[in-house]
C-alpha cells in the first residue's frame, strides 16, 4: 500500500491528509485479512484525514465497517458522447489494443456521417453571451483554483508551489492525450471558472479537474465541452461531483457509471459531518486517479 501525502484545511485549521492509492495482496494467500490489516496499520500513523477516490468493491467492502463515509456521487464517472460511432471505435481500440483501427474507424466514421442529420447536438449551451471561453497555461490554471475553490469548508492547503508541481506530475499521464487548460471569464474579464483535462483529436477528453463557484458551473461545463469537442474529441469523460450534477442533466447523450469508490475516514468530529454535509473539496488532484499508475501501460517503450 501507499499513500500521497496532502495537507487540508477546515475552517482555517490545518490537516495531515492521506490520499489512499492502489494497493495489492497476494490471491494465492491470501485468506482476506491482509487488506483490513494494512488499513489499519495506516490509521496508527500520523494522519487527520483519509481518503480515496478509486476504491473497487472489494475494498468498499472492508474498508466502510471502519468507518469510511461514502460519497455516492462522486463514485460516479459521467460520459458526454459527441461522435457515438467514432466513440464505438475509440472504446474498443482502447480495450483491444491490437485490433486494426482500420477495421473499426472507418464503420464509425459512416455511422456518424449517416446519423449526423437526426442526432441533435450533444451540448445545450446555457451560457450568457457575456461569457467568454479562453485556452490557459498551467500557472494560470494554479493561481486561481484555490480561490474558486475557497467556498467548501474542507478543502486542500497548498503552499509554497505545490500545486505546479503537482500539475506537472498530472502532465505526465500519457493514456488520454496532453494535459489543457481552459478558463471561463465574466464581462469584466474576471475568472468565475477552470478545467483541465486531457484530450487529443480522435480520442476520449478525460477531466481532470473543474470549479467554479455555484452561478457558474453551468457555463464553466459548457466551456468545458466545448474545448473537448473543437479539439476533435469524440467524447469526454469524467468524475462526477454532487455541486455540478443538476447541471449534467442539461446535456442530452451523456451517461453514468460506477467507476471508482470515494470514501473519507477522520476521527475528528468536524471534519466527519463536513464530509456527509458534502462541503468536501475531493476528486481529481485531490484523488489518485491522475496518476499514470491508474492507467498507463508502463510496458511499453
Amino acid at each position: 500500500m501507499g499513500v500521497l501525502k496532502a495537507s487540508y484545511e477546515l475552517n482555517g485549521t490545518a490537516l495531515n491528509a492521506a490520499i489512499i492509492g492502489p494497493f495489492m495482496t497476494d490471491s494465492s494467500t491470501d485468506h482476506g485479512w491482509a487488506g483490513p490489516q494494512l488499513l489499519r496499520a495506516l490509521h496508527q500513523g500520523e494522519f487527520d484525514l483519509y481518503l480515496t477516490d478509486s476504491a473497487n468493491r472489494t475494498s468498499l467492502a472492508f474498508a466502510r465497517p471502519m468507518k469510511y463515509q461514502l460519497l455516492p456521487v462522486h463514485c460516479l464517472e459521467w460520459t458526454c458522447v459527441f461522435r457515438p460511432g467514432a466513440m464505438a471505435a475509440a472504446l474498443l481500440q482502447r480495450k483491444w489494443p491490437g485490433l486494426a483501427w482500420l477495421a473499426v474507424g472507418p464503420c464509425g466514421r459512416a455511422f456518424d456521417a449517416l446519423a449526423g442529420r437526426r442526432l441533435e447536438p450533444p451540448v445545450q449551451p446555457s451560457s450568457s453571451r457575456r461569457i467568454h471561453h479562453e485556452r490557459i497555461d498551467a500557472a494560470r490554471f494554479a493561481e486561481r483554483l484555490p480561490a474558486l475553490m475557497s467556498d467548501y469548508a474542507l478543502r486542500p492547503s497548498w503552499k509554497d508551489g505545490e500545486l505546479p508541481r503537482l500539475l506537472a506530475l498530472a502532465a505526465e499521464k500519457q493514456a488520454d492525450g496532453p494535459l489543457h487548460f481552459g478558463g471561463t471569464y465574466d464581462e469584466a474579464g474576471k475568472m468565475v471558472g477552470c478545467h483541465a483535462f486531457y484530450g487529443q483529436a480522435g480520442g476520449i477528453a478525460n477531466l481532470l479537474q473543474i470549479q467554479a463557484p455555484g452561478p457558474h458551473w453551468g457555463a464553466t461545463l459548457d466551456g468545458l465541452i466545448a474545448a473537448a469537442r473543437e479539439m476533435g474529441c469524440v467524447g469526454i469523460t469524467g468524475q462526477t461531483q454532487s455541486r455540478f450534477l443538476p447541471h449534467l442533466f442539461g446535456y442530452n447523450r451523456l451517461f453514468f457509471r460506477y467507476a471508482g469508490g470515494t470514501m473519507v475516514r477522520s476521527r475528528i468530529a468536524e471534519v466527519a459531518e463536513a464530509v456527509r454535509a458534502g462541503d468536501i473539496f475531493i476528486g481529481g488532484l485531490m484523488g489518485d486517479r491522475w496518476t499514470r499508475l491508474s492507467s498507463d501501460d508502463f510496458g511499453r517503450v
